[in-house]
């Protein structure tokens, strides 16, 4: 559905996007992070269509967004950070002037708007002027303009700044329901969200893609291989591993890591990289069979912030021998910067 290759955008001396290259699958939800000045928004505004790549190539759903620019921007739909709402607008005069320019069949212009508005739950503003929205709100009125004529594509940078946490989560099941329909590019500062909605997850920094892979794979990489459990035992050392023992030949490791109150072992689980199944049941399985109780049994895997983290702060020790600019820093104020 989205296809990048060697995407490069530059601005005089400065490159804020270098050589990025990815796709997204249709249905599939990215989400997109990297810290301030990584390249994200250039990205995301050049897959918008809103400025011109320097070099390089990006579709969408198989058109080229240079040689084919108006029906390529016609499958997307996009929520910057700060809605760009006209307001001297009320919230439906708003939304059927974005229908309207978006190409929506006149016929069924007012449902469109009257659903959208249902959906995103801002009906009960539909006669407010936009200047006078709170910023959640504003927020539920860019998202309205960016699903309204039902895009292939939707770009969402930072979808719930400003909203309350009840916002928050009806916002995620919007979300969510999305990918039923659309391929969705999901861009924010919030980890947990990425986490709980993303399929894949997509690391930008110094305006190359420095990670790119479900959140699950990167965190076994990074934890060096495999996923890992911890396990609270109710047995001594010897009990606890001759207990598990059996289990090694099929792709598990233990570690004893201590003795805890009341004589309880904690151990290490260590499932290697090619066990396609869950061990927690075949731990539980074993130990129930010896007698022996657990106590604890959770996973250890590295948190996306910890992912976040450790592959930014990887590729900027690997590129520090670069000269200055060559890979998005110190780029100009505003929306360049990011």
């Amino acid at each position: 559905m989205i296809s990048v290759k060697e995407l490069t955008k530059r601005y005089g001396a400065i490159t804020a996007v270098n050589g990025v290259s990815f796709e997204v699958s249709a249905g599939e939800i990215l989400g997109f992070l990297g810290p301030n000045g990584a390249g994200k928004t250039t990205t995301m505004n050049i897959l918008a269509g809103y400025i011109a790549p320097t070099s390089g190539s990006c579709a969408i759903d198989g058109l080229d967004i240079v040689e084919r620019a108006e029906e390529a921007r016609e499958r997307v739909g996009y929520l910057p950070e700060n809605p760009p709402l006209y307001n001297d607008m009320t919230v439906w005069e708003y939304l059927n002037f974005a229908a309207e320019i978006k190409k929506v069949d006149k016929k069924s212009r007012k449902r469109a708007v009257e659903d959208i508005m249902e959906k995103v739950e801002i009906a009960d503003m539909r006669g407010r002027l936009n200047r006078n929205l709170s910023k959640g709100y504003r927020q539920r009125v860019g998202l309205a303009q960016a699903l309204i004529a039902d895009p292939a594509v939707i770009i969402l940078d930072e979808p719930t700044v400003g909203l309350d946490p009840q916002q928050v989560s009806n916002m995620r099941g919007v979300i969510r329901e999305l990918r039923e329909r659309h391929t969705v590019i999901l861009s924010s500062h919030i980890l947990s969200e990425i986490s709980a909605m993303c399929d894949r997850v997509l690391i930008i920094n110094r305006g190359r893609v420095a990670a790119n892979d479900a959140a699950e794979r990167l965190s076994g990489s990074l934890s060096g291989g495999g996923r890992r459990y911890a396990a609270r035992i109710r047995a001594g050392r010897a009990e606890a591993l001759a207990a598990l023992s059996p289990l090694e030949g099929a792709g598990l490791k233990f570690e004893y890591d201590g003795e805890r109150e009341g004589g309880a072992s904690d151990v290490t689980i260590i499932a290697g990289e090619g066990l396609q199944t869950d061990p927690r049941e075949a731990v539980f399985g074993r130990l129930a069979e010896a007698g022996l109780p657990l106590l604890m049994l959770k996973p250890l895997d590295v948190s996306l912030e910890d992912i976040f983290i450790q592959v930014t702060a990887r590729d900027i020790l690997e590129g520090e021998a670069e000269e200055p600019g060559e890979a998005g820093e110190n780029t100009r104020e505003g929306e360049e910067a990011d």
